[in-house]
């Protein structure tokens, strides 16, 4: 997934814009925990959620998981319910924006762009109103995305540290970064200072995407009826609540400082 990452699209977006993003992305996250205490949910399911929400969908929940530590149902009922959410989301915002909210074509892809999960609901959403709509919403996606790398590191430091303190009264062994964070890292390099060229790094984002399919299929089959009834009604009122949280943040901030 770090091949896809090219922190060159900043430059694209305003500082306004980006702050509008981080405000966003960091209320998604910590709603969940508050959520998470209201509706007596586990807190690691919650935080994937909001993470799904926040930033980019089933990708970032795999980005993540491991992590945070969550149980392997928990990851899929949150890949489930971020990725119903997004499709409805498909629909309700090029309505909320256009229509309701007479958001200009640019602003109402920041309002796309900033609140729903995946990049291909980001891209039907935004281009369903208009061309430039649709470049703005995939553009302001993109830069949410970069958001997953500093996210990453802010989890590794709090889980980390806390994985370790638990091993250290076990007397075992540290816990340490994990190799798939450092390939990560990596390879976000590629896209970023042009270490491959174009057609290598298309090839390998395939490959990404395949694989990512084969992965998320697998999570899939860990799924039992006996956890969607026990954690599913919870977990889907706090994922409908932070994505509608997102929804109110984005719409608000857009017309205060860029309508």
């Amino acid at each position: 997934m770090g091949v896809n990452l090219n922190f060159l699209i900043l430059e694209k977006l305003g500082y306004k814009s980006i702050l509008i993003l981080f405000v966003i992305v960091l209320t998604a996250v910590l709603s969940s925990l508050l959520f998470a205490k209201l509706f007596k949910l586990n807190s690691k399911f919650a935080l994937l959620i909001g993470i799904g929400n926040g930033i980019c969908g089933s990708s970032a929940i795999a980005a993540t998981e491991q992590i945070i530590g969550a149980k392997k149902e928990e990851v899929g009922l949150s890949i489930a319910i971020v990725n119903f959410l997004g499709t409805i989301g498909i629909f309700i915002l090029p309505f909320l924006g256009s229509l309701f909210l007479q958001l200009t074509d640019i602003n109402s892809g920041i309002l796309i762009g900033s609140t729903l999960q995946a990049v291909g609901q980001v891209v039907a959403a935004g281009f369903s109103v208009s061309n430039l709509s649709g470049e703005t919403a995939t553009i302001v996606k993109m830069v949410r995305i970069l958001m997953l790398t500093p996210l990453v590191f802010v989890l590794m430091f709090i889980f980390l540290k806390k994985n370790n303190n638990d091993a250290e009264k076990k007397n075992s062994k540290k816990a340490g970064i994990p190799l798939f964070i450092i390939g990560f890292v990596l390879f976000s390099l590629i896209p970023t200072f042009s270490l491959l060229p174009k057609e290598y790094i298309n090839i390998i984002s395939q490959i990404s995407h395949y694989t990512l399919i084969i992965a998320m299929a697998g999570i899939g089959l860990r799924i039992t009826f006996g956890s969607i009834l026990k954690d599913g009604r919870a977990a889907l009122l706090v994922g409908s609540l932070i994505f509608l949280l997102q929804i109110i943040l984005s719409s608000s901030l857009i017309i205060l400082f860029l309508k």
